[in-house]
Order: structure tokens, then C-alpha cells, then sequence
């Protein structure tokens, strides 16, 4: 019951502020999955004499910054695909159209996981004040591995998310699928340390 009254907040939130509720939606979720990384980071083969390194609210704050800013235009690029790949043509269509749901995915892989990402390391590297060497250093290291990872991961959940989830639940549910692919994230952004 409890999940069916989120649900209707969720939508009638999204219904009348569709950007602000995509933000603090992205936002939250991105914080969580960094908490997630923080714990697995600090507990995970860690000696049981060495000492626990701490909780790191500032890189919590940093996801959540990040998930606020890029949630609303992950919505915006969900609605252009929508608009653009119709997976459904015509009066009382039911049935998929599988080339649409490929180029949905194909655009989303090609076009915006490059563009996520670099948007990521890029300002994981401003809000973290390194110079812009070291931001440049980061992506020399990190951006083709995690795009690789990413073309592993991504391409299954988002023809899932393209095919099942309404438009309004798109975000979230990659979100969500999203707290693992944070942890991953996460793990990645602080173990390249300047």
C-alpha cells in the first residue's frame, strides 16, 4: 500500500513540476548510491585492525548536486526519444516496433552515455577544486574504461526502461537501476585521487 501512495505522490508531483520532482528524485538517488559506495569503499576488505576512514558527507553532497542538475535533462532527452521513436505508430497500435526501441537505445548509448559521463567526471572534477590538468588527467584515465563498462551494463536497462516504463518513470527507474552504476561510479571518481 505504502508503495501505491509514493507512487501517486511521485506522479502528481511530476504531473505539476515535472522538472523540480526528476531533480530531487535524481538527486536523492545519486546521494543514496554514494552512501551505498562509502560503506562498501570503507567496509569491504578492510583489516579489521585498520581504521575506518570515516563518512565523506562532502562526496555525498557532490552526487546529489550532480543527480539535481543532470535528472531534469535526462527528462528532457527521455521526452526527445519518445517524440522522436515512437515505439508505437498509428491508431490502435499495440505492438512494439523493435526498430524504434533499437534506435531508442542506440541514440541513448551513442549519444548521451558519452555526454553523461563526460558531464560527470567533469564536474565531479570542479566541485572537487582540482585544476583543470587534473580534470583532464581524470578523464584520460577514467572516461574510456567507464564508457566501456557502461556499453556492459546500460544498453539491457535502458531497453528495458524504453519498452516498460512511462515516460514519467523513465528517470527514476534509471535512477534507481542507476544506485549500483553510482556505486560504481563512485568507487571509480575516488580511487583516481590527485
Amino acid at each position: 500500500m505504502t508503495t501505491i501512495a509514493i507512487a501517486r505522490v511521485y506522479q502528481r508531483s511530476f504531473n505539476t513540476r515535472p522538472n523540480t520532482t526528476l531533480a530531487f528524485t535524481g538527486g536523492s538517488l545519486n546521494a543514496l548510491g554514494d552512501v551505498i559506495a562509502q560503506i562498501t569503499q570503507n567496509t569491504v576488505g578492510r583489516k579489521p585492525h585498520e581504521e575506518y576512514p570515516g563518512f565523506d558527507a562532502a562526496r555525498t553532497l557532490r552526487f546529489f548536486c550532480y543527480g539535481l542538475a543532470i535528472s531534469p535533462l535526462l527528462g528532457r532527452w527521455n521526452k526527445y526519444l519518445e517524440h522522436r521513436f515512437p515505439l508505437r505508430v498509428g491508431r490502435g497500435q499495440r505492438k512494439v516496433s523493435i526498430r524504434a526501441l533499437s534506435k531508442r537505445v542506440a541514440y541513448d548509448q551513442l549519444l548521451m552515455a558519452p555526454t553523461g559521463l563526460a558531464v560527470f567526471l567533469g564536474s565531479m572534477g570542479l566541485m572537487e577544486a582540482h585544476s583543470i590538468d587534473q580534470i583532464q588527467e581524470k578523464y584520460t584515465d577514467l572516461f574510456i574504461p567507464a564508457l566501456i563498462a557502461n556499453w556492459k551494463v546500460w544498453p539491457a536497462a535502458q531497453l528495458l526502461n524504453f519498452r516498460f516504463m512511462p515516460l514519467a518513470y523513465r528517470v527514476p527507474f534509471q535512477s534507481a537501476c542507476g544506485m549500483f552504476w553510482t556505486l560504481y561510479l563512485s568507487l571509480l571518481n575516488s580511487a583516481c585521487v590527485f
